[in-house]
């Protein structure tokens, strides 16, 4: 029973250190998209990943993409796409990849109510969040300088 509940400590203790390195740095973006998201206007939150392009690194955008998708699944609250997509367009950003998050809605084909949903792309091929952004109409994308 012990061994269970430290399993997920143990797999970060046996991660390669800049694996690791880059899931803890995702779970602390996460959490603050998170709180931006809850705290701020709308118009302020979705420009939390929207930060100066950083030094460029060695990290490839998958993997800050899979850095993200293992913090959320191990956070002990819900990550919807807008904190996964928040996170993901900072870290890409701030190791020196221009990653351009989008915004989009639609109405749900069924019981007609507005969506929203968030996708992140880094030269034109999405990152995270393209599975469901087909159908969405795009109405702003992030910083607005990215526009085509």
């Amino acid at each position: 029973m012990q061994m269970t509940m430290t399993t997920p400590l143990l797999r970060l203790y046996r991660m390669n250190p800049v694996r690791r390195r880059l899931v803890l740095r995702a779970a602390v973006t996460l959490a603050a998209a998170s709180a931006a998201v809850a705290l701020l206007p709308f118009r302020r939150a979705i420009t939390f990943g929207s930060v100066p392009l950083g030094t460029r690194s060695a990290i490839a955008p998958s993997e800050c993409v899979a850095a993200v998708e293992t913090a959320a699944r191990r956070l002990p609250w819900p990550t919807k796409c807008i904190q996964k997509g928040l996170a993901t367009q900072r870290l890409l950003r701030l190791t020196g990849t221009d990653a351009c998050l989008h915004y989009g809605a639609r109405h749900h084909p069924d019981s007609g109510k507005l969506e929203a949903h968030v996708w992140v792309s880094v030269a034109g091929e999405i990152v995270i969040g393209g599975e469901e952004a087909h159908g969405f109409a795009e109405l702003a994308n992030y910083p607005e300088a990215s526009r085509g």
